[in-house]
């Protein structure tokens, strides 16, 4: 039998070569067929367009209209590109206002002040005179109601007018669009932002009906002198509700749309109303009116009331309007911007810390080489009652109490002590060494360059010893005195200082600079039992219709940042300045003290925090331009300007305890202190001259007894102490960094 022979295999390279005659033989086939497709495709398109096929005239029409139309595709394109940044503003809740509008009540929930923008909301349109809505829609906008937010005809109109007149009479803006520049846009003068203003009104036509836009309108445009909207210009200019206004008093504030800084009746009275009789006149040409009906308010034109200072409380003001806007940044009123505050201002109190501390300067300040001084005045738990930012307002608006950061000598040695009882097993009557002292080659001194030796951490205190701070910030840090200083800032912020600490060797007796304000919260702690102070000026807070927004009460909890047993050894200690110490200026007639001096180098910063237990003030002295006085300590005018206005503000007040200080343990006052005051009856004590007869007929007996001296620390076992009081320089005031 023959074998069975087998085909060879198809090589790789012979089918591919047969793939691609296949592909080819394909292509070419399909090429064909499509060529004959579209043969007929192209006749049938031919026959269709012979329809539309036009000559002469027509085609001249149609190729107008087409180029038109596709002009006008390519501007609505540009158009939408420039427009497209204004959209993208209404993703915000452009309802509200993004300025606040703050009134401000005091204590008693009078109203007091404002700041930020004057605005207010509250009003409903069917609420506001017929009168003020018929004027302001016959000057502005009187097709209104019939646009659909650009008004071909009114602009065509007013262009005409102005043209005639070659000055511009007549505005070419809806009132939708001029609300629409109110609420996105600014006063540029360029055809971009009216491209956009045009197209911001067209969306607010469709997105609100005609009504709330003119309600948003006339709570939005701005009136001059501050005012938003003509709620806030009615109070403002005429001292009334905006439902009380006069057909002239309408008149007027309708003009103030057009340009309210020109037409303002504080700045132009005259201007104001010969605009107001503009507008009286656009009623009747509107005929909204007739001329009988405006001719009364013609006769008899409307008159601002004068808006001088109402009151002395600016720096207050200032300060609190910035505390309310951080209130608003931490979310505390939602979206709201119309607020109104009541806080713990005391408007005699604060008129009385102005004029004591101008007194003082008057008096004293050419002789001290001052010019300038700052005093902060609040209750223990923080509510600010008072500050005293300057001498004068007008001439600066700078706030010294809360923003001039000035070094607080030994005043901040308070801190020290406090940090030190509360980690080391110290108590006020502790033995302490005053010696030598150096970190690195700085060796700090005291004020009369001696060293007293072994005394009582009182007595230390109380003679505002420099080198003992010094020595407790190396125990604090067991040796290391930079991890000692880190104690003492952690403590300092705790206790409510915001200004941050600056770590340098002379920290613990008072280099690192600090606000009044700082340094009034940080007592405070002392004066309240131990609880941290933030300072603040919002006791309830509601939105313009009265609903209620935050309360301090309800949205505060205190938090304890020293123990009881420290504030109490702190106030044993704190309370013999002022009557055994540095501060005997400062001491009160009939009402527990604590408090300490301070005085830094070169005598630059004089300063007196104190307490009771019902108030808590720091006092500053100094200049602006960090100019050395001649010699002014904390002792001499902040001490005798802290007495003067604690003690008016002690008057008719059941006074409280100082935490952890007995009546029975208290050193007492057996003279009061010259401060050049004068004299005064307050409440459950006797008068100034009383109390100087019988304290120099008890100086008679004690002059026989003992020999005069110029200081005499406290006893630790209770008895009461009745020092001497020492001379103005003393030797006791301790100058910081010396």
């Amino acid at each position: 039998m023959g074998s069975l022979r087998l085909a060879p295999e198809t090589s790789l390279w012979t089918r591919i070569k047969r793939w691609a005659a296949d592909f080819d033989a394909w292509l070419s086939a399909s090429a064909f067929e499509g060529q004959g497709d579209f043969k007929r495709f192209w006749r049938a398109y031919n026959r269709v367009m012979r329809v539309f096929r036009f000559r002469g005239i027509r085609r001249a029409l149609l190729d107008l209209t087409s180029e038109a139309a596709t002009l006008s595709v390519a501007a609505g394109a540009v158009l939408v590109m420039l427009a497209i940044p204004a959209f993208y503003e209404t993703h915000v809740d452009w309802r509200r206002t993004q300025d606040f509008a703050v009134t401000f009540l005091d204590r008693q929930g009078e109203e007091v002040g404002r700041r930020g923008i004057r605005h207010d909301d509250s009003v409903r349109l069917e609420d506001f005179p017929d009168e003020l809505i018929m004027a302001a829609l016959a000057t502005e906008d009187r097709r209104f109601f019939s646009h659909w937010g650009i008004d071909p005809i009114g602009t065509t109109r007013a262009l005409v007018v102005n043209t005639r007149a070659d000055a511009v009479v007549q505005g070419g803006s809806t009132i939708t669009q001029q609300l629409a520049k109110n609420l996105f846009l600014n006063n540029e003068r360029s055809m971009d932002r009216k491209i956009r203003e045009a197209f911001l009104a067209l969306w607010l036509e469709v997105q609100l009906d005609k009504e709330e836009i003119l309600k948003l309108y006339l709570d939005r445009a701005y009136m001059g002198g501050g005012n938003f909207g003509v709620a806030a210009a009615a109070d403002f200019y005429f001292g009334k509700s905006v439902k009380d206004l006069t057909l002239a008093e309408s008149a007027m504030l309708a003009g103030l749309f057009k340009a309210p800084s020109r037409f303002s009746p504080h700045i132009n009275l005259p201007a104001a109303r010969a605009r107001a009789n503009e507008v009286l006149t656009n009623l009747v040409n509107a005929g909204f009116m007739s001329e009988g009906q405006v001719q009364v308010a013609r006769q008899n034109p409307a008159t601002a009331i004068d808006r001088g200072r109402d009151t002395p409380a600016d720096f207050y003001f200032d300060w609190a309007f910035e505390q309310v806007r951080e209130m608003a940044r931490e979310g505390h009123f939602g979206n709201e911007r119309v607020l109104i505050v009541k806080t713990p201002l005391d408007l005699e109190l604060q008129s009385h810390a102005d004029q004591a501390v101008e007194n003082i300067l008057r008096q004293h300040g050419e002789a001290y080489g001052v010019r300038d001084a700052a005093a902060v005045v609040m209750d223990p738990d923080g509510a600010v009652r008072a500050i005293v930012g300057g001498r004068d307002y007008g001439a600066s608006q700078f706030n010294r109490a809360t923003s001039a950061l000035r070094q607080p000598g030994s005043a901040f040695k308070p801190f020290v002590y406090a940090t030190v009882l509360s980690h080391l097993p110290y108590r006020p009557d502790s033995i302490v060494r005053d010696a030598p002292i150096c970190i690195g080659n700085w060796c700090p001194n005291n004020y009369n360059r001696s060293f007293a030796g072994a005394m009582p951490m009182t007595t230390a205190l109380a003679r505002s010893i420099n080198t003992i701070p010094v020595r407790f910030s190396l125990e604090l840090g067991n040796g290391n005195a930079r991890e000692g200083r880190a104690k003492i800032i952690e403590m300092t912020r705790r206790m409510g200082v915001r200004t941050p600490m600056q770590d340098t060797t002379s920290l613990p007796i008072g280099a690192s600079e600090m606000t009044v304000m700082d340094m009034t919260a940080g007592y405070a702690v002392f004066a309240n039992g131990g609880n941290r102070v933030d300072p603040y000026v919002a006791l309830e807070v509601w939105n313009g219709f009265g609903e209620p927004l935050y309360s301090r009460r309800r949205d505060h909890e205190p938090e304890r940042v020293l123990a009881t047993s420290v504030v109490s050894d702190m106030n044993r200690m704190l309370a013999t300045v002022p009557t055994a110490g540095t501060g005997r200026r400062a001491a009160l007639d009939g009402v527990v003290s604590a408090g300490k001096t301070g005085t830094t180098n070169a005598y630059r910063d004089a300063w007196y925090g104190g307490y009771t237990g019902n108030y808590v003030s720091a006092i500053w002295f100094g200049n602006d331009n960090y100019e050395s006085t001649r010699r002014m300590t904390g002792g001499s005018l902040p001490a005798m300007a802290w007495r003067e206005i604690m003690s008016f503000a002690h008057q008719d007040v059941e006074i409280v305890p100082i935490p952890g200080l007995d009546t029975d343990e208290t050193p007492l006052v057996a003279q009061a202190p010259e401060s050049g005051m004068s004299d005064r009856t307050r409440n459950g004590s006797i008068s100034r001259r009383s109390f100087e007869v019988i304290g120099g007929i008890n100086r008679m007996f004690e002059s026989a007894s003992r020999p005069r001296t110029s200081f005499t620390p406290p006893r630790q076992s209770g008895t009461m102490v009745r020092p001497v009081r020492a001379s103005r320089a003393g030797g006791f005031e301790v100058v910081s960094g010396r």
